[in-house]
């Protein structure tokens, strides 16, 4: 029976999926997010603790009545897919009790080969829904924001849209890296070749992660930046959701 490593849970989650959800944050990412306020889960190890899939579940149904109709167990990061003996066995359980499922993913573990593809695959069975992170639609300055490449990450969106399966896409907006009228274009664009998106979240950034930076030691690169104005806000949501007049692109 595999266990997992788990940060923390929270019991009353509203933004993360429909509904309230019970949140399970999971410990490990290997991406490198210049803005990641969850930087105290990179280390695969970290200050997590090894748990059961049941006693995961165990402890999310104890909130079962404030979850409604639509709400359910969302499991976040860190990264989701890097445990996948884990995330498999948790959202097979939490089928088999009829909760609804969500993975919120940046992606990056994503790969068509043996023998992860093939549980993939099978977890997308258990699944109902994912929030997936588009961090930047270039490749180079993926890397740049990231460290990370992005080609394996637009190729699972791919693949979700090939199987049909939900998805929510949510968009960081930084001033200056991921704000810019003609990536928001390009992203949209590609959004435009799939056929399963129900909704775009446009996130404005924020600074709040940096005294986990400050107390892990570790160089915060934003730290001068802005949050964006309600304007660019709502400029990137209107571009990401298709709303964007003709006449404004053509400016």
């Amino acid at each position: 029976m595999a266990k997992g490593r788990i940060y923390s849970t929270e019991s009353f989650g509203s933004v993360d999926g429909p509904g309230i959800r019970f949140i399970v944050f999971v410990q490990g990412c290997r991406m490198r997010c210049r803005y990641c306020h969850n930087v105290d889960t990179w280390d695969p190890i970290g200050k997590s603790r090894e748990r059961e899939a049941e006693d995961v579940l165990d402890q999310a149904v104890r909130y079962k009545s404030y979850w409604g109709r639509k709400g359910g167990i969302t499991v976040s990061g860190g990264e989701p897919l890097l445990q996948m003996d884990f995330l498999l066995d948790l959202m097979k359980k939490a089928k088999e009790r009829g909760i609804h499922t969500v993975i919120d993913t940046a992606g990056q573990p994503f790969t068509r080969e043996e023998p992860w593809f093939g549980m993939f695959r099978e977890l997308m069975e258990y699944t109902d829904l994912l929030l997936v992170d588009i961090k930047h639609i270039v490749p180079e300055e993926h890397r740049k924001l990231t460290a990370q490449p992005n080609d394996n990450i637009l190729d699972m969106l791919r693949y979700l849209s090939e199987i049909g399966k939900p998805v929510w896409i949510r968009h960081v907006l930084v001033p200056g890296i991921t704000d810019e009228d003609e990536y928001l274009r390009k992203t949209r664009a590609f959004l435009d070749t799939l056929t399963n998106i129900e909704k775009v979240e446009v996130l404005p950034y924020h600074a709040l992660g940096i005294p986990k930076w400050e107390e892990l030691g570790i160089p915060y690169t934003l730290r001068e930046m802005e949050p964006p104005t309600p304007d660019r806000v709502k400029n990137a949501e209107r571009i990401l959701r298709g709303e964007e007049s003709p006449q404004a692109r053509e400016q």
